[in-house]
């Protein structure tokens, strides 16, 4: 799940520009090396657990990072700060089943399409609608590499992820709005996992109990908790300090890529012509959404986005 579009209005850091692709792609590269750990894991533990423990590692890194109970919280804010924790994990729940089924590239690429559904919505403009005419062409091609049930499977649940990465966008942009970014996302993501965790842990404990005596489940779950969400959330607010969020968007373009790359090595998952075709697709339609962005006035995540990152 996505990239990270939850951030703070940090002020402005000088960094060397040449350093600044390096830092993002650093962030990508974490964390899809923690998506493909998680893909490890699925042999053992179910994908929707893999996502708890995700959430409940990053929950509790971003919690001794931002301390936000030194903030003044409110029944309001605190309920949404835990709505947006569980759009949150649901969209990493989806992006997990997806990757499950299909390759790690194809998923963040068809996932894609909710960040720029968000940024295109309601516009009649001409370059608007191209770039929706390309993520949707790129989807085609990535859903249309197999037809067999598992991966039409894992092509359902990254268009699902899509989805809730379009409300994570919206709800995201409530929380930025209200000034609380990462000290709520920190709240929401612990919340998330508190409450979904009665549901997940009975599932698994049902389909196969024995991964919880596994000290590699839980070693790697950390892992993967902070890989995929800590490094890469704490990475982008130093980019966000240098570019701010129209270069940033721009970035963006380059996930798609780095989660191919990162499949390719550490999964030995390589891209058919079709699906190289279909990333390059998403990855104009992200370059054109991003340059519109810089040509008028102007949600990871954020995201990751939401980079809400998956």
């Amino acid at each position: 799940m996505g990239t990270s579009v939850v951030v703070e209005s940090p002020r402005r850091t000088v960094l060397p520009g040449w350093s600044v692709p390096l830092i993002f792609i650093a962030g990508g590269v974490s964390q899809y090396l923690g998506a493909a750990i998680g893909v490890h894991l699925f042999g053992t533990v179910e994908p929707a657990t893999v996502a708890l423990l995700r959430a409940a590692a990053a929950g509790v890194a971003l919690l001794a990072w931002r301390r936000p109970w030194h903030g003044r919280w409110t029944r309001r804010s605190i309920g949404v700060a835990a709505g947006f924790g569980v759009v949150t994990l649901g969209m990493n729940i989806a992006f997990y089943e997806a990757i499950a089924r299909i390759p790690l590239g194809t998923a963040v690429a068809i996932e894609f399409l909710g960040p720029v559904a968000v940024a295109t919505l309601g516009s009649r403009r001409p370059r608007d609608l191209l770039t929706v005419a390309l993520v949707v062409a790129g989807v085609f091609l990535l859903a249309g590499v197999s037809s067999d049930a598992r991966p039409a499977g894992g092509v359902a649940f990254a268009l699902l992820a899509a989805a809730l990465w379009a409300g994570y966008i919206l709800l995201g942009k409530r929380v930025a709005d209200a000034g609380s970014g990462l000290d709520a996302l920190a709240v929401g993501m612990a919340a998330a996992a508190l409450l979904l965790a009665p549901i997940l842990v009975t599932r698994q404990c049902v389909l196969a109990p024995s991964a919880f005596a596994d000290p590699e489940t839980w070693l790697l779950g950390v892992g993967v908790g902070v890989l995929s969400s800590a490094v890469p959330y704490a990475l982008d607010q130093v980019v966000l300090r240098t570019v701010g969020r129209a270069r940033f968007a721009l970035l963006l373009a380059l996930l798609p890529a780095t989660a191919a790359v990162i499949g390719a090595v550490a999964l030995a998952q390589r891209p058919a012509v079709p699906e190289l075709a279909g990333i390059a697709l998403v990855m104009a339609a992200l370059t054109l959404s991003a340059t519109q962005r810089n040509s008028r006035p102007r949600l990871r995540a954020s995201v990751r986005p939401p980079k809400s990152r998956e």
